[in-house]
């Protein structure tokens, strides 16, 4: 079977994302996939979702940082976006969902938004509630456990 001649072919958008959770949060593309999935059919219905598209293609998270690219069809980009701001959680854990960018290629995409090393975490112990406890500090944002869960903290907020 042949290929399509290019001005046949559907036209893509490539929205790139960075994602953010509690350190001990692993998830995979395959839940952050059914959740895109579920978020886009509750905010655009079955036709608006299955017109969007939306469909990680690149997905990659540890240490509760992450990026991914989400492909959509061209002219529902706006759609796409929106339905990751509805995005929440994921196999229970909160996530933060922020678009860096929309590029025409995967490989612009890249080299454009998710180019750029993130900080490495490092652990500390920090005075809250008057007690000693541990946390984790990324990008100048503290996790402190407390019992089975993560706060979020500042620096300042323990000066």
């Amino acid at each position: 079977m042949k290929h399509l001649p290019k001005h046949l072919r559907p036209r893509y958008r490539y929205l790139a994302v960075e994602l953010a959770s509690t350190p001990d949060a692993s998830l995979s593309r395959r839940s952050f996939q059914r959740e895109l999935w579920y978020a886009a059919g509750n905010l655009l219905g079955d036709p608006g979702s299955a017109d969007a598209d939306c469909t990680v293609v690149r997905f990659e998270f540890s240490d509760g940082a992450g990026e991914a690219i989400v492909r959509a069809r061209h002219g529902h980009a706006d759609a796409a976006r929106a339905a990751l701001a509805c995005v929440a959680s994921v196999d229970g854990h909160d996530l933060g969902v922020v678009v860096r960018g929309i590029s025409g290629t995967i490989r612009a995409c890249e080299e454009k938004y998710l180019g750029r090393p993130r900080q490495p975490s490092a652990q500390r112990t920090v005075a809250f509630e008057g007690g000693e406890v541990p946390a984790v500090e990324r990008n100048g944002v503290l996790d402190v456990r407390v019992d089975d869960r993560y706060v979020g903290a500042t620096n300042t907020d323990f000066e």
